[in-house]
């Protein structure tokens, strides 16, 4: 046995049965790895086990050389020590979670005479910032209700109490059209200015239903005691407030305090979102990503999310809304899943955000880098029907006839999931007469792969039919019967409109649906439609040359050019034969035209 495994052996014999936290370091005395259990003992056994499933698994074993441990009292110790040793080492095994957007805070300066402004950038010593915000538009909102109740000033201007008193300032114009208040010039009282920003505070924290309260209170005594242009000046100070409020508060006001997470993933990208709710309003919410280092189960990496999460935005709530039970996140934390009411509304906007999130993110990484977006969609198909290999390259048959006539076949190649455009092949069926689809894809597939097997082409990774089942059987009796290759063939079930329905694959052929709005179904979508529009394409083209060529094309000297006068003047071969001579002879002149009509009386209509 080596020496490390020596060691690593004797370590194992020696870890205790308690709870404790585990770090796996490399030779170079890197932690790369923490980790916490209700036992440590059964949990670090467990990764050297002979027949580790898991192949992340086994690379981290690969570099471990040396096992430190620490035993606590309890699972919340362990939590909380686990917590603080991956933020010190940050191992690179561990989940590590990333904010990938900035998003808006409000900041109140620390001046005087403080600003309230939307900014992203938390720079300004001493300065209150409120936040973030998941939706900048909410940030927004806020600032446009707290600047109609008070005139607060906006401008840049470092004021001083003793520059006011001095009359160092002068009031400008936004003063004049009654959005700001005047404190340059004293038009206020200083202690009026703070009772407003006391107030706007109170706003951004979600107590805009204590201000309306306030505000009802104020316009009933002046009400009361006859003062009613005071009062209605009040009550449209109450209209806004309310109006703000019918807009920010989701949930009903009892629900006073509570985080609410939503969750996504999309193959090891995983996404996390946290709403903080404060009296049925949404007064800050974030949303990060991390990636799967190990094989981690979603419990575990919603947990990860949650504590993270929780310490970003300085939360100390005790209740959490989630989508599912998360692994442990500590002892005075009380886990809710939503069924239905206020609550459930509040999930969904949750798992709404993380979703809209992880699509711009999706849409970015397509941006920096297409073929990505390719090997995810096709990873996806892979993954929907257990194909062999990624189908990189994907071949897709149609034939096209009316009644038998004129029956003609196409292929369309799609590459990374684009199509091809200069590898498409039309076929004109030589073998088949009359109506026969399936013999008809046997011929045509054949003579596909035949030509390529004699130029040494590459195979394509994938066929799929646009018919169903029975076409599904000839390719495969061409493909492999006739030409002994082994090539996965699906095939795409339609609906009774002809739509895309089903994706069939497999032999007997199994059924295997998809959400119409997955990249997937688009993709095989897609090339449902340039298969169908290729072939038939080529179907009305080559009977297009049928229904042009007539008794002209048999007259010795009539050209190509004749041809295609007489029919742009006549519009048809027939309507030319009920013509009279003169108009011939007026198209022609004399001799040809005479020739052409007695030719057309004796032969086309007769």
């Amino acid at each position: 046995m080596a020496a490390k495994d020596q060691h690593i052996a004797s370590l194992l014999q020696r870890i205790p049965e308690q709870p404790g936290v585990y770090q796996y370091l490399n030779r170079e005395g890197t932690v790369i790895y923490v980790g916490k259990a209700k036992n440590l003992k059964r949990r670090v056994s467990s990764y050297f086990r002979q027949d580790q499933p898991s192949l992340k698994t086994r690379q981290l074993v690969a570099h471990i050389a040396d096992i430190k441990y620490v035993v606590v009292g309890s699972e919340q110790d362990a939590f909380l020590l686990e917590n603080n040793l991956i933020k010190q080492y940050q191992p690179h095994y561990n989940i590590l979670l990333k904010d990938g957007k900035s998003y808006p805070y409000i900041c109140i300066t620390r001046e005087a005479y403080p600003r309230i402004f939307k900014t992203r950038q938390k720079e300004r010593r001493g300065a209150e910032y409120f936040g973030p915000y998941s939706f900048s538009n909410a940030a927004d909102t806020v600032l446009d209700l707290i600047h109609k109740l008070y005139p607060l000033r906006t401008c840049n201007t470092p004021m001083t109490p003793e520059g006011v008193e001095r009359g160092k300032y002068k009031v400008c114009l936004k003063y004049h059209i009654r959005k700001c208040c005047g404190i340059c010039e004293q038009r206020i009282p200083s202690e009026q200015y703070a009772e407003y920003i006391q107030s706007a505070k109170k706003i951004i924290r979600g107590d805009a239903h204590e201000i309306s309260r306030q505000l009802m209170a104020r316009m009933q005594q002046l009400s009361a005691e006859m003062r009613y242009e005071e009062a209605a000046r009040v009550k449209e100070q109450y209209l806004l407030v309310e109006k703000f409020r019918s807009k920010t508060v989701v949930a009903n006001t009892s629900i006073s305090e509570l985080d609410v997470f939503g969750y996504d993933e999309q193959d090891e990208q995983v996404y996390i979102s946290m709403l903080h709710v404060h009296n049925g309003s949404i007064v800050q919410g974030r949303t990060m990503e991390c990636r799967r280092k190990l094989d981690e189960s979603r419990e575990e990496l919603l947990a990860y999310g949650i504590t993270a999460l929780r310490e970003l935005l300085e939360s100390d709530t005790r209740d959490i809304l989630v989508p599912f039970i998360p692994d442990y996140v500590g002892e005075d934390i009380r886990v809710n899943i939503a069924t239905g009411g206020d609550r459930r509304k509040l999930l969904d906007l949750a798992e709404q955000n993380v979703r809209q999130y992880k699509a711009d993110r999706l849409k970015q990484a397509d941006k920096l880098n297409p073929d990505q977006r390719a090997i995810r969609i096709l990873t996806e198909l892979q993954n929907l029907i257990g194909l062999p290999v990624l189908p990189m390259t994907i071949d897709a048959f149609d034939n096209s006839s009316i009644q038998g006539s004129s029956a003609v076949s196409a292929c369309v190649v799609f590459k990374k999931a684009k199509p091809s455009k200069g590898d498409y092949k039309r076929f004109e069926i030589r073998e088949v007469t009359g109506q026969d689809d399936f013999a008809t894809m046997r011929e045509v597939v054949r003579r596909r792969y035949q030509r390529i097997i004699d130029n040494g082409e590459e195979l394509p990774n994938l066929i799929i039919a646009d018919g169903g089942i029975g076409q599904m059987h000839a390719i495969r009796e061409a493909v492999e019967d006739q030409l002994g290759l082994s090539i996965p063939i699906a095939g795409l079930k339609k609906d009774d409109k002809h739509r895309t329905q089903t994706l069939l694959y497999g032999f007997p052929p199994m059924e295997f649906g998809m959400p119409v709005t997955s990249e997937t179904f688009r993709l095989l979508t897609s090339i449902q439609d340039e298969v169908h529009r290729f072939a038939i394409s080529y179907h009305i083209k080559k009977r297009s040359k049928t229904l042009t060529r007539s008794e002209l094309d048999d007259i010795q000297g009539v050209g190509p050019v004749t041809k295609q006068k007489i029919l742009q003047h006549f519009g048809s071969v027939r309507r030319a034969g009920s013509a009279e001579l003169a108009e011939w002879v007026e198209l022609l002149g004399n001799a040809k035209g005479s020739m052409l009509y007695e030719h057309v009386q004796s032969k086309i209509t007769r």
